[in-house]
């Protein structure tokens, strides 16, 4: 279907409008997306080359690094270049893109948190049956479905919000291209993006945290009853206390840009919350797995001994 639309690219105004501050601003989130490749990209490579760690708990957390990096690569190399000329253009069809790809992956990630948290269910309280039920294939479907789930979201989102008419202004209040600030900009009816926005995003958002949240309450109830020893609650938590700390980090933004979907909030404070989803949770991510996990901590004092 052709798009009606007048604007044939858009301006983002960026994080800052002050250019004497870009450039720091540029080292600054450099360097967060280089720790963002390193660490993601580190675990990753265990998770593939050490073989004891091929289970379902690391195989979920390799598709989180992926996840984690190409979030990140969405939305932070674009800014970056922002960073280094004062009028920073993204073309219409590449605004459609990056809004589908950005959803996508953040999507998919809210929906792998929840898988994760379904295996650490089974891993407590179903562990004499932990390895019929996380099969292999049962894994790679879970993952896919996590993964097809935010595609076809993302892809809902960038068709509805393509259809709409743009007749100027077309500057961004963003570093990026994501929904509510395009929607700013639309002349026509915005009717059916907002009940999108504030019922399927909104399903995508809360379905996946209140799984979650149900999870632990059955873990919490089941140590309850079924353990006793101080040492078999410490045993429980260490495995999902990771978990727990990027699931909080995740959701506390997310749920405060989307479960209000409201197109007149303010841009500022929109641009402070993507922030932190898309550029600062993917670098603790890596740091919160490697400083709590005493397998991945092994792993690496093993390679750094060897290459000693």
């Amino acid at each position: 279907m052709e798009n009606q639309t007048e604007v044939r690219e858009f301006y983002l105004i960026g994080l800052t409008n002050l250019f004497k501050h870009q450039n720091l601003l540029f080292i600054i989130f450099l360097l967060l997306y280089l720790a963002i490749l390193v660490g993601n990209g580190t675990i990753i490579i265990l998770i593939l080359t050490e073989p004891h760690l091929h289970t379902p708990m690391y195989f979920f957390l390799g598709n989180l690094s992926c996840l984690d990096i190409f979030f990140s690569t969405v939305t932070v190399p674009k800014m970056l270049a922002g960073f280094l000329t004062e009028l920073h253009i993204i073309s219409f069809k590449g605004c459609m893109v990056q809004l589908h790809f950005f959803h996508f992956l953040g999507s998919s990630e809210g929906i792998l948190l929840a898988v994760m948290a379904y295996d650490r269910y089974v891993a407590i309280c179903n562990p004499l049956h932990y390895t019929l039920i996380m099969r292999k294939d049962v894994c790679v479907l879970m993952t896919a479905a996590a993964w097809c789930t935010g595609f076809f979201h993302a892809l809902m989102h960038a068709v509805v919000t393509a259809r709409l008419p743009f007749c100027g202004p077309n500057r961004i209040e963003h570093f990026f291209c994501d929904i509510k600030p395009l929607l700013k900009l639309a002349c026509g009816s915005k009717y059916l993006n907002l009940m999108l926005l504030s019922t399927v995003t909104s399903c995508i958002v809360m379905s996946p945290f209140a799984f979650i949240v149900l999870s632990y309450l059955y873990i919490i109830t089941f140590l309850l009853l079924k353990i006793q020893s101080r040492s078999g609650w410490q045993k429980a938590f260490s495995t999902c206390g990771s978990h727990l700390i990027v699931v909080a980090l995740l959701y506390v933004p997310v749920l405060s840009n989307y479960m209000l979907p409201n197109v007149g909030t303010s841009s500022e404070q929109d641009m402070i919350v993507t922030l932190i989803y898309s550029a600062v949770i993917p670098v603790l991510n890596p740091l919160i797995y490697t400083l709590r996990n005493q397998e991945v901590r092994r792993t690496m004092k093993k390679i750094k001994d060897k290459k000693e």
